[in-house]
């Protein structure tokens, strides 16, 4: 308890609060290398899974490939990428979006594939094109799959940025590699409590708006509980026979 209690009282010191070191500062590099890299994992792999998921091909690719990066360790592949890039964010990066591409792609093919046939038949029957089909119907419909995994995404790489720092990226694991260093304890985990901290805002965040996200005419047909709440019935006044009697 007294660990924890050292460590929220480094991260209230005002010394931890300002300059390039500070704790504002490695947040901000921290939650801007995340969102750099689902960005640009998200334009790379959206198309691809709405592609997969429209047409139904190359999805046995799909799912082997995203489980072979699922499978790279990442470190090693940030060692790697260092050696080839050199030293600073370009390598972590390259390793981030590897990292989030996966869970990206199965989101958007899975949302596609989990709209009704009948409903593509039917837009079809009424005369929409391809095109009009995906945008105006499969799109919507899959969005809350798709914001999933974009949602899994951003977890994935929040938890796998603080190794930016072993490469002279910075990032909130410069607290936590150099508290490793040093044996400050107390740093380590502080900086381990604002990265869970920043994982724990954005999950919120993303179920907030896979639930926004969901089409109205989704939740509008969703059938209601109409079950009639069960009735009492009125207290015995009087039984038969003292009815006959009146």
């Amino acid at each position: 308890m007294n660990l924890f209690l050292d460590a929220f009282a480094w991260l209230a010191d005002p010394a931890h609060l300002s300059g390039a070191d500070g704790v504002p500062t490695r947040l901000g590099e921290h939650l801007w290398y995340t969102i750099v890299a689902v960005v640009i994992a998200s334009v790379l792999a959206v198309p691809a899974g709405y592609l997969i998921g429209h047409t139904g091909r190359g999805r046995t690719l799909a799912v082997a490939l995203t489980g072979g990066a699922r499978a790279l360790p990442t470190v090693g592949l940030v060692f790697l990428l260092a050696l080839l890039v050199g030293i600073g964010i370009t390598a972590p990066m390259i390793a981030f979006v590897v990292l989030a591409i996966p869970s990206v792609l199965a989101g958007a093919y899975s949302g596609f594939e989990a709209v009704d046939r009948k409903t593509i038949d039917a837009a079809r029957a009424v005369g929409m094109t391809e095109w009009q089909i995906v945008t105006k119907v499969e799109v919507p419909l899959g969005l809350p799959l798709l914001i999933g995994g974009i949602r899994s995404a951003t977890l994935q790489v929040v938890a796998t940025a603080t190794i930016a720092t072993v490469v002279g990226a910075g990032g909130l694991g410069t607290y936590i590699f150099r508290g490793l260093r040093s044996n400050d304890y107390t740093q380590m985990l502080a900086g381990s409590i604002v990265v869970i901290a920043l994982a724990v805002v954005l999950e919120i965040l993303f179920s907030i708006v896979q639930r926004l996200v969901v089409p109205a005419g989704v939740t509008a047909g969703r059938p209601s509980d109409t079950r009639s709440k069960a009735v009492r019935p009125g207290a015995v006044t009087a039984t038969p026979l003292t009815k006959g009697t009146q």
